[in-house]
């Protein structure tokens, strides 16, 4: 992973995408490998894409975080924000997944919302019929975005 990173930094490109650099890797090299990402893309002024699914290397690495499912992005947040008080349906049971505070079984209700709106509207406790539309992403406070049609309803 270092050899990858170093020849990926080596054109010093504006950019770094990191397309789960961690995976598979041992806590104490992850941590590494996010010390090499963050003082090379310091060092050379360039900004990272982080992709992963841990949650902990989010925290970690990122200032901003965009939660995606089914190629949608379902909200996107200074990742502080996001972790304190997540506004997506999605994001809600990802954390809680995590924390093991499940409450509920999230089950598959039917394809028709997937199909035609909202990605996660066939696994959504919340899911009403605007869901089979496709949600924008909607504004929920400066610098906060979610694609759920229930942003509208909850104050903000």
């Amino acid at each position: 992973q270092r050899i990858m990173i170093a020849m990926a930094v080596a054109c010093r490109p504006r950019i770094l995408i990191a397309d789960e650099p961690t995976t598979a890797l041992d806590v104490t090299v992850q941590a590494q490998i996010f010390d090499l990402i963050k003082s090379l893309a310091s060092e050379i002024g360039c900004g990272v894409v982080f992709i992963t699914h841990d949650l902990g290397a989010v925290a970690e690495m990122a200032d901003r975080v965009a939660v995606m499912y089914g190629g949608q992005v379902m909200e996107e947040s200074p990742v502080r924000e996001l972790l304190a008080d997540p506004r997506h349906p999605y994001t809600r049971y990802l954390l809680e997944s995590i924390t093991h505070e499940v409450d509920h079984r999230v089950e598959d209700i039917g394809v028709d919302f997937a199909l035609r709106g909202c990605r996660f509207g066939h696994r959504c406790l919340s899911a009403h019929g605007e869901c089979n539309q496709f949600p924008p992403l909607l504004e929920i406070s400066p610098g906060r975005s979610a694609s759920c049609f229930l942003q509208l309803e909850e104050p903000t």
